[in-house]
């Protein structure tokens, strides 16, 4: 499902570890959407979860998590809410990139309307989530013609996993690109749980 053309993709998060997870998304985003650049936006104060590390660290791990993401650029994100955001970039034809757990949930989102008048949504489908939550989110929305999807390979890999890991003595090789698991490590992030 290409969309061609000169699109920013938009994929935000806490990225409290990012993992491999979050760039296999980026990457089947980038590929099957065509898109011209990928923006990686760290929440520093998600107001719908906690961040056990600050907002600096996590900007600083995501960097290096996106590093070899041609054409991604990693930012620090001061608002906690999508619509916020958007709306102070103003992104000419931006396309902002969740998971089909998240999109089933986004109709209880600040301004869901708005944020898809600033940018279409591509959710990332994949093994494990049901296509019929898809499809009941996606009707409840004014423009469900704003709404792309793309494949994404199961892959079972949380950021709460890889924090339990960590605290436990355990290895998280393969869960997080090297580059990040060397500065986990380099820095002492997660050991207390």
């Amino acid at each position: 499902m290409a969309v061609g053309g000169r699109c920013t993709g938009v994929l935000g998060g806490v990225f409290d570890p990012p993992h491999v997870g979050h760039v296999a998304l980026a990457r089947a985003a980038m590929n099957q959407l065509e898109l011209e650049t990928l923006l990686v936006l760290v929440v520093a104060g998600p107001g719908h979860k906690r961040a056990t590390t600050p907002a600096e660290t996590r900007l600083e791990l995501t960097r290096l998590a996106f590093g070899d993401v041609p054409d991604a650029h990693v930012e620090l994100d001061r608002h906690a809410r999508t619509v916020d955001s958007l709306e102070e970039r103003k992104l000419r034809d931006a396309i902002f990139i969740l998971g089909a757990d998240e999109f089933a949930n986004f109709s209880q989102w600040k301004q869901p309307e708005r944020v898809l008048e600033l940018a279409r949504l591509a959710v990332a489908m994949r093994p494990g989530v049901s296509d019929e939550h898809v499809r009941e989110a996606r009707v409840q929305l004014a423009a469900p013609e704003r709404i792309l999807s793309f494949d994404l390979p199961a892959i079972s890999v949380s950021s709460s996993e890889i924090r339990e890991r960590v605290a436990q003595g355990e290895s998280i090789e393969g869960l997080v690109p090297a580059p990040v698991a060397d500065a986990i490590a380099r820095l002492g992030l997660y050991l207390d749980g």
